[in-house]
């Protein structure tokens, strides 16, 4: 039962958390001891509440999930892990986390819940409703990015706020996009929103928002607060690893159908961990080895 409950969890999935770090890293405090364990914390705490959201929604949606070619064989629609005790864990999870949250801050402790409630009405409500389902996912990501300022105590970077919310919602249409292209006309059966999309709009989504996606990193790369924040202009230079990793997803979405989603094939494909891997080192050498 304990490995069904972990298998349920989606640790693979965690690696979204990180998201809560980013105003770690970008606020030049990664190696500031103190900072570094309360978001270490507070990417903890994230996990705890997502494992709780992805066991809640096995439990919401384990009927469809047992008509899914894949998703069938997930624990709980596999029978592999009991409804009850499904449940028990996602409260005790949730409440743990919250806990984490309190002991780190109150905003936050709200922050934390926010996610917490957006998510249980994304899994009984907004995941039915087209585009406003990818929007909701994409909020999800702005909380942990404001939640991770809250638990080091820095401002929220509006251009770090504003990648996040384009690369969220290009990642969310993409996966929607890789769900019709491998449903086919069974799609509405498997995932009741996928009724309301149409191939054409989200091929024109996914285009417009990868456009603007780069567009909003370069403005942030040459922005004058940038620049005088890092000491440098070399950031601009990680703009080529934004572009590869916007063409390589892509690229999954549309030759990986037998893939169970887009941004779980990024964490199998070696070109796109490459190119991540390579952008992360970029970045960690202009904010920490940038002239003073």
């Amino acid at each position: 039962m304990y490995l069904a409950l972990l298998r349920t969890l989606r640790p693979h999935q965690w690696v979204k958390n990180l998201f809560v770090a980013a105003p770690l890293v970008f606020s030049k405090n990664l190696f500031a001891g103190s900072q570094l364990g309360r978001a270490a914390l507070a990417v903890l705490c994230f996990c705890l509440l997502s494992g709780s959201v992805y066991i809640l929604n096995d439990i919401v949606d384990v009927e469809k999930d047992r008509s899914h070619p894949r998703k069938c064989r997930r624990p709980i629609a596999a029978g592999q892990l009991a409804v009850g005790p499904a449940r028990a864990a996602a409260v005790i999870l949730a409440v743990l986390g919250l806990g984490i949250g309190v002991c780190l801050s109150l905003p936050f402790a709200a922050t934390a819940a926010g996610y917490l409630a957006l998510n249980l009405l994304y899994s009984f409500w907004l995941k039915r409703i087209p585009f406003i389902d990818v929007v909701t996912i994409a909020v999800g990501f702005l909380l942990r990015v404001l939640a991770g300022t809250f638990a080091i105590h820095v401002d929220p970077s509006s251009w770090l706020l504003v990648c996040t919310a384009l690369l969220a919602c290009f990642l969310g249409f993409g996966k929607r996009s890789h769900e019709l292209l491998s449903a086919g006309i069974g799609a509405g059966r498997q995932r009741a929103v996928l009724a309301g999309y149409r191939l054409g709009h989200l091929n024109v989504a996914l285009w417009v928002l990868a456009l603007l996606t780069t567009v909003a990193y370069v403005l942030y790369a040459r922005a004058p607060h940038t620049v005088e924040f890092f000491g440098s202009h070399r950031m601009i230079f990680t703009t080529p690893f934004i572009a590869i990793g916007i063409w390589r997803f892509m690229h999954l979405v549309r030759h990986r159908p037998q893939a169970e989603s887009p941004t779980e094939e990024m964490l199998r494909d070696k070109v796109f961990l490459a190119n991540i891997l390579a952008w992360m080192v970029a970045v960690l050498a202009v904010i920490y080895r940038a002239p003073r």
